[in-house]
């Protein structure tokens, strides 16, 4: 009875060890791809990879940086909102440096008003001094030389009258008071003169001096503000109220690297894309880089919508591949030849800066 049941279990197994060695030898027909890839559409076209960018002269989006380093305190603006050249982008902290450029204004100002009080000399109520202190010193003179005549007088008629010390001691008093008669007149004359041409040449210096300083501060306050320097549209916020930035940019988290505080592009109904071909395949490129020449197609990853290209122009500089990612493990020892190409974007298609493509350059479609 058990050899019986023992045959029976192994009949049983071989036969779902062949149902299932035929079950799993089928061959699953694969699911069709979601979309075709890139296909070379010239003769000898060139394969290269690109970059989307904003529609600049320099071919390049705008990266802002500040020149300052402090807590971001404001941001008035959103990504993707238009701007116009001068509007305010960011805004930093600048309490000390606003009380800085404060006080070396105030200094500005005194010593303007130094140099004014300089230019204005004589005062009047200064001359009217140095006047009187005149009347009264010739009013003393006057004094001591009728005093001085009376005694004479007497020692002419009786010597014995007046004695000598006495005489000496009246005319010594006529020639102090002569020496404070002219005493008196030469502060007379340099206050009638006015300031010394020299004291108002030195403090005009200091004026221009802390006028320039003042200057300086106001200018260095001023970049405490970021503002749009042209017409675009802001595409990348990297910061937010409270976080630090630096003349290096901001700290980015995921990256964990400094980054742009803000990037902006052109509000041009065009972008442009930034292609890099590599430098073995140069030497491929059509002798006639021109418009009418230098044939190129894009196309989108995920998509296969070609974007014919229009040549712009050629960076004659060769650089390491590491621009494509930013990543310093990439190698580097693979250098590209920049290329710049303009193109408009199709109805219903979503092409952003940033965006990477594939390109094919040829010369014949």
């Amino acid at each position: 009875m058990k050899i019986r049941w023992l045959f029976v279990l192994s009949l049983l197994g071989a036969v779902l060890g062949i149902a299932a060695a035929v079950y799993y030898a089928q061959q699953k027909r694969p699911e069709p791809p979601v979309f075709q890839p890139a296909s070379n559409p010239y003769k000898s076209g060139i394969y290269a990879n690109g970059i989307v960018e904003s529609d600049q002269d320099s071919g390049s989006n705008v990266n802002l940086y500040p020149e300052v380093g402090a807590t971001v305190v404001r941001v008035p603006v959103r990504e993707g909102q238009q701007v116009k050249a001068g509007d305010e982008l960011l805004a930093l902290e600048d309490s000390v440096q606003r009380a800085t450029a404060a006080q070396i204004a105030a200094q500005a100002d005194a010593a303007q008003a130094m140099l004014d009080e300089l230019k204005a000399q004589p005062r009047r109520e200064t001359l009217n001094v140095a006047l009187a202190q005149v009347d009264a010193a010739q009013a003393g003179l006057r004094t001591v030389r009728d005093q001085a005549d009376k005694l004479n007088h007497s020692y002419a008629l009786n010597p014995m009258s007046v004695s000598r010390d006495a005489l000496d001691n009246a005319a010594n008093a006529v020639r102090v008071a002569q020496g404070n008669l002219n005493v008196a007149q030469r502060q007379l004359e340099l206050t009638r003169a006015g300031a010394w041409v020299y004291d108002i040449r030195n403090q005009e210096k200091q004026v221009d001096a802390l006028r320039r300083q003042a200057a300086s501060a106001a200018a260095l306050l001023a970049k405490y503000v970021i503002r749009a320097p042209m017409d675009g549209v802001v595409i990348s916020i990297n910061t937010a109220p409270g976080s630090y930035v630096s003349s290096q940019g901001t700290y980015a988290t995921y990256t964990q690297g400094n980054a742009p505080v803000m990037v902006m592009a052109s509000t041009a109904g065009t972008l442009s894309v930034r292609v890099y071909v590599d430098e073995i395949l140069l030497q491929r490129l059509p002798a006639d880089q021109s418009v009418a020449k230098l044939q190129a197609s894009m196309f989108l990853r995920g998509s296969e919508t070609r974007i014919p290209l229009e040549y712009m122009r050629v960076q004659p500089y060769v650089t390491p591949k590491i621009q494509l990612s930013d990543e310093r493990a990439e190698r580097v020892d693979v250098r590209v030849l920049p290329m710049l190409f303009r193109f408009r974007t199709p109805p219903g298609m979503h092409i952003y800066p940033g965006q990477l493509v594939d390109v094919y350059l040829g010369g014949t479609p």
